[in-house]
């Protein structure tokens, strides 16, 4: 049976590129947007104007934009992308609404670990720029998908999947959110600052690239700001991670690569000013056995000058919880690691293994 509810599936914002001066590709129109049909037009114009709407279930919001162009989100819920998600990862309450209204919705209670299909990712990102201002509540799984062709600066988010905290009555008791990843990126030359995630996995997932900053953020809820997890042949490099704070998540800071990855490497990532409390499985993990966690490590990513420098990072972990865990594959992290600006409390001492290149810190 075909959904009879109204379910949001994807935006994808592309092809705009901004420089400074330059002259637009197209006449210096106004286009307005108030359904799917006028997305044809209005995209010719240098100056876009999306209004309230709903994107149909099946549907792909598709923004393929001309240089130079600057979109407007105007009467449209405070500037707010609902993603519908409580009709994927609904709670009980949702859930006897439905029933009483006789509505059938494609739910299964399990967020993205669930055996129906949710739309992933819920706005896929492929401009340079600036992108702010913007909130989504409620994605069905995966938030942003990040691409951009140069430099983009993306700031005053806001991510508020709070609701999937929830448990339900197929979630175990378990937060009937999953896979709610605020910023999955593979990208060079990307800055993500001063924004409000509150989810149910990665606050923030580097998969590949280089250049990479994210600041002044608040992560809430889920699994932490992550490097990967890295596949065979994904290199990252060059990547800040400064002044954010981190509460009520399963790590703060973690570096995970898959056991089964050849041809890889993680260079470059600096941790300055960070503040962290809540942890409730690790302070910092280092870890080369994903998807297992303090698994049998791989040795085919090579991590190297991963440093904890400037202002004092400072994490406290739950009494359950490990301070820091690094699990490396045999030679595999390399180097000598400045970890003195790394102060972390709380819990109990997580092992190292197959590394002493670790400076200036101790547990």
């Amino acid at each position: 049976m075909a959904p009879r509810a109204l379910i949001f599936l994807l935006f994808i914002f592309s092809a705009v590129k901004y420089v400074e001066g330059a002259s637009p590709s197209s006449n210096a129109c106004t286009g307005d947007i108030s359904s799917l049909d006028d997305v044809s037009a209005a995209v010719k114009c240098t100056t876009v104007n999306i209004h309230s709407f709903t994107v149909p279930a099946g549907k792909t919001f598709n923004l393929a934009l001309v240089s130079g162009a600057t979109v407007n989100m105007v009467n449209g819920n405070g500037h707010t992308f609902n993603g519908n998600g409580p009709f994927y990862w609904v709670h009980n309450l949702v859930q006897l609404m439905i029933i009483s209204m006789s509505i059938y919705l494609p739910q299964d209670g399990l967020g993205g670990n669930g055996g129906v299909t949710k739309p992933a990712p819920m706005m896929k990102i492929k401009i340079s720029g600036t992108f702010t201002n913007v909130k989504v509540l409620n994605s069905p799984a995966r938030v942003y998908s990040i691409s951009n062709p140069e430099p983009l600066l993306m700031s005053n988010l806001t991510i508020d999947d709070s609701l999937g905290d929830q448990p339900n009555a197929a979630s175990n008791g378990k937060a009937a959110g999953h896979n709610t990843d605020g910023f999955d990126v593979s990208t060079q030359n990307l800055v993500i600052q001063d924004s409000v995630i509150m989810n149910q996995d990665d606050c923030l997932a580097i998969n590949k690239g280089s250049n990479i900053t994210f600041q002044r953020n608040t992560c809430s809820g889920g699994h932490g700001i992550s490097v990967g997890s890295i596949s065979s042949g994904a290199t990252v490099s060059d990547v800040s991670i400064s002044d954010n704070f981190i509460v009520n998540n399963d790590q703060a800071l973690r570096i995970k690569t898959k056991a089964t990855a050849t041809d890889a490497s993680v260079s470059g990532v600096t941790y300055s000013g960070n503040t962290a409390m809540g942890m409730r499985q690790f302070g910092v993990l280092i870890d080369q056995s994903y998807p297992d966690t303090l698994g049998t490590p791989g040795d085919g990513c090579i991590v190297s000058d991963i440093n904890f420098l400037g202002t004092l990072n400072k994490i406290a972990v739950n009494s359950d919880a490990q301070q820091v865990a690094v699990n490396c594959g045999e030679g595999s992290c390399t180097g000598s690691w400045d970890w003195s600006a790394l102060e972390v409390s709380g819990g109990t001492p997580g092992e190292i293994v197959n590394f002493n290149g670790i400076q200036g810190f101790s547990q």
